[in-house]
Parts: C-alpha cells; structure tokens; sequence
C-alpha cells in the first residue's frame, strides 16, 4: 500500500475520531478525556473544535496533497495542545489520567500524521 493511500486511511480515521470520539471517550472514560471537575462548557467548547476539525480532515483525505497545511496545522497542533496538557497533568494530580487518555492520544495522532506525511510528501 502507498504512502498517499496509507494517509488518506489515517485521515479518516483520525477525523471520524475527532467527529464522533471524543465525546463517545469522555462519556465513558472522563478522567482522561474531560478536564476539570463537575459541569464545566469547556468540554462542549473542545467538542466543537475538534469535530470542526475532524469534518476538515475527512474533507482532505480526498486529495491529501492540495490540503497539506490544514494536516501539518492538526500534527503541530496536536504536539502542542499534548505538550500543554501534560504539563497540566503533570502539575495537577487529579488530571494524572489524562496522561493515558487524550495527551497520549494527541501525540499518536501527531506522529501518525506526521510520519505519513512526511512519507507521502517524499512519494509525490
């Protein structure tokens, strides 16, 4: 399988994820996808963004190529929404879950997309 297709998978992945996921995680797993305690308009905040986000990249996965800036934008940004995050988790001990949950998870995402680019950037 080419790197183009291998993207292209991952793009939908990472965006149906990003749609439908991190609501469907924080209700079942909260201490690691929602941040805070009791009711907070953060997580309707961050819903919002990344299923925006998410409806973007399953847009791109049609021709990767011509959307290279919005899947660089979401690798970088990932590393630097996880980064801040874990330091968060690091510093408050009842967030330590996260550590697991959505840090670990931005930075999959971060490496997954990025080495994929990368790699479909070189085939092309």
């Amino acid at each position: 399988m080419n790197a183009d297709r291998l993207l292209r998978i991952a793009l939908i992945v990472v965006g149906l994820i990003f749609v439908f996921g991190i609501y469907v995680l924080g209700t079942v797993w909260p201490s690691g996808w929602i941040w805070g305690h009791g009711h907070s308009h953060y997580l309707h905040m961050i819903i919002g963004v990344y299923a925006t986000l998410g409806v973007f990249l399953l847009l791109a996965s049609r021709n990767p190529q011509a959307n290279r800036s919005l899947i660089w934008f979401t690798v970088w940004s990932s590393v630097v929404h996880g980064g801040i995050m874990a330091v968060q988790a690091f510093r408050d001990p009842m967030e330590k879950g996260h550590l697991i949950g959505d840090v670990s998870a931005l930075f999959i995402v971060a490496i997954l997309l990025g080495v994929l680019m990368r790699q479909a950037e070189k085939a092309a």
